[in-house]
């Protein structure tokens, strides 16, 4: 069988990340979730630097990124990821509050994937996060050489 890809978190809220986290667990998706921080964090990751130079080969699933992060804006990491030969095709879902058109046309003008603004409802949160889940890791057929898709676990009623 193979290896499950990882999910890439970029986001530095404490209390999005576990909702994040909590929706995925919800719905199930057996697929290890790497969360980051800031943007440097992000890119460490990326490119197997600092405390990340030994994590296991292969890019992620898919990258959830959020805009406003310290050290490192969204918006630079997503420039540095479209411009990158070996990441350009990883998809990339901006999770954001920010409701800016700037951002959102900067963000499709680099190459994002999707641009989905961060429900302020519990519900509508988790909602969204499972569809995103549901889109880009059972629906969407990754690019070629990126084998795995999530897999959720089976569970026995």
């Amino acid at each position: 069988m193979n290896e499950l890809k990882r999910i890439l978190l970029v986001e530095d809220d404490k209390m999005d990340i576990e909702l994040t986290l909590n929706a995925f667990a919800e719905n199930s998706f057996a697929n290890e979730v790497a969360v980051v921080n800031d943007g440097k964090e992000a890119l460490d990751y990326l490119y197997y630097e600092g405390i990340y130079k030994d994590r296991p080969n292969g890019n992620p699933l898919f990258i959830l990124l959020d805009l406003k992060l310290p050290k490192i804006s969204g918006l630079e990491v997503l420039e540095i990821i479209k411009k990158d030969e070996k990441l350009k095709t990883i998809p990339v879902i901006v999770l954001t509050s920010s409701r800016e058109n700037n951002d959102l046309e900067y963000c499709y003008r680099q190459g994002v994937n999707a641009y989905v603004v961060k429900p302020v409802d519990f519900k509508e949160f988790m909602e969204a996060v499972k569809l995103i889940g549901g889109f880009w890791a059972v629906v969407n057929e990754p690019p070629p050489g990126c084998i795995a898709k999530i897999i959720r676990k089976v569970t026995a009623p």
